[in-house]
């Protein structure tokens, strides 16, 4: 399957080719966090990269695959059967898988994606995030982990990780693995400039 999915050409597509982004399928509080995910799916449709994310048509999720979409980019959705009900497919992607478990999801997220973006979301967002900074760490892979700190939504959690380095948990190179972005332009300048 991967092969008869297009891939546009650009100077980032030496190193990366997809990015997984994992946000919300809430539209947040803030108008600003739906700002925030047209603008990273323009910015990845731009780059000529392609996005990679939950499959689902609302919130942050669809908004982001709408951009992405809008812009000219390739949208790879992967949607949990479990979900399947409660989560409305979004119906233009380029591919929708739908896979038997969250676990599946996951795993075949991070097959298809070199990069990993988080935007604002809740617990499915931290946990997906978590899984690929801590698979990083572990050096089962070498691909950025970026968050996109909106309104500085990713504050409190970079303060708990800042803790656990002076508490002597983590170490300041594996803190290091997970970047921060202020806006969507930024996370790919960082995804561009990555060496791995």
């Amino acid at each position: 399957m991967d092969q008869s999915i297009s891939r546009a050409q650009s100077p980032v597509q030496s190193r990366v080719r997809r990015i997984a982004v994992y946000c919300g399928s809430a539209d947040g509080s803030n108008p600003e966090y739906l700002d925030e995910a047209r603008a990273l799916g323009h910015a990845i449709a731009a780059a000529g990269l392609g996005l990679v994310y939950g499959g689902a048509n609302a919130g942050l999720m669809g908004a982001i695959a709408d951009a992405t979409l809008d812009s000219g980019g390739e949208v790879i959705g992967i949607l949990p059967q479990v979900l399947s009900g409660r989560e409305i497919a979004h119906k233009r992607l380029t591919v929708l898988e739908v896979v038997p478990t969250m676990h599946e999801r996951k795993m075949r997220m991070h097959k298809l994606a070199d990069a990993f973006i988080a935007l604002p979301g809740g617990y499915g967002t931290l946990d997906e995030m978590i899984e690929a900074v801590t698979w990083a760490q572990l050096a089962i892979h070498a691909k950025p982990c970026i968050l996109i700190n909106t309104l500085g939504y990713w504050n409190g959690l970079l303060d708990f990780l800042d803790t656990s380095v002076s508490a002597g948990f983590l170490k300041p190179e594996n803190r290091a693995l997970l970047r921060v972005a202020e806006n969507a332009a930024e996370a790919i300048v960082l995804i561009s400039n990555n060496k791995s």
